[in-house]
């Protein structure tokens, strides 16, 4: 797994995580997941013999971008969690059509999908939804101070798209069980760390990226 979190002073923290071992193999302090240093921390794994067969991330390009480049053979896994979170966020708790109502639906069975029986049927019934509504998302709107066009329903088309886009690598999963479907078990990290230095305010930038650097350090030990 790998993903990348934010702290204040700008410190992020990128970490390559096994999820079979639960170990942290590989991290890094920066200001940003910026491709060029995931390229070099990937070749840096791959010299240490570490055999990269899949990567699960968040979708964030220049993740994806320096995976296919580093290790193309690796299989991408997007994390099901990030998609559903996002896609629900875009389309409210309440949406005002039967189309967002409907997406809605398809997009909360996300995370229930187990098997290829299950996919299928959720495969069919998006592919249903779109043929549905295909023109009513692709409907626009002239809006006259800026005088263009923009789509009327341009969050449920956003959402759509994402899965659209995301669909190839979202199931690999189901063919591997040591895939790893989701990020949680990062975000879980991250959260423990922000938790432990939420505690320690007022630290200078430098003794903030220290503290993170002996927390990892204890963690790989246990």
């Amino acid at each position: 797994m790998i993903d990348g979190t934010y702290f204040n002073n700008k410190v992020c923290l990128v970490l390559y995580r096994d999820n079979n071992i639960k170990a942290t193999q590989l991290y890094r302090l920066t200001d940003r997941e910026w491709f060029d240093e995931i390229c070099e921390d990937l070749e840096n794994l791959l010299s240490l013999g570490i055999k990269i067969e899949s990567v699960t991330c968040d979708g964030l390009s220049n993740i994806i971008k320096a995976v296919r480049k580093i290790c193309p053979e690796a299989i991408i896994q997007r994390c099901v969690v990030h998609i559903q979170r996002e896609c629900l966020i875009w389309l409210s708790r309440n949406p005002q059509s039967q189309a967002g109502k409907d997406l809605r639906y398809l997009v909360g069975q996300i995370h229930l999908i187990r098997n290829r029986t299950v996919w299928g049927y959720w495969v069919v019934d998006l592919i249903h939804w779109y043929e549905k509504y295909q023109n009513f998302i692709n409907q626009k709107s002239y809006y006259e101070p800026t005088g263009r066009y923009w789509y009327t329903h341009k969050m449920l088309r956003r959402a759509f798209i994402h899965i659209k886009r995301a669909l190839p690598d979202m199931f690999h999963y189901l063919d591997n069980p040591d895939i790893p479907k989701s990020t949680n078990g990062l975000e879980s990290f991250f959260g423990h760390l922000k938790q432990n230095i939420a505690i320690h305010r007022g630290l200078s930038k430098e003794h903030y990226k220290n503290y993170i650097k002996w927390y990892l350090f204890f963690k790989s030990n246990e």
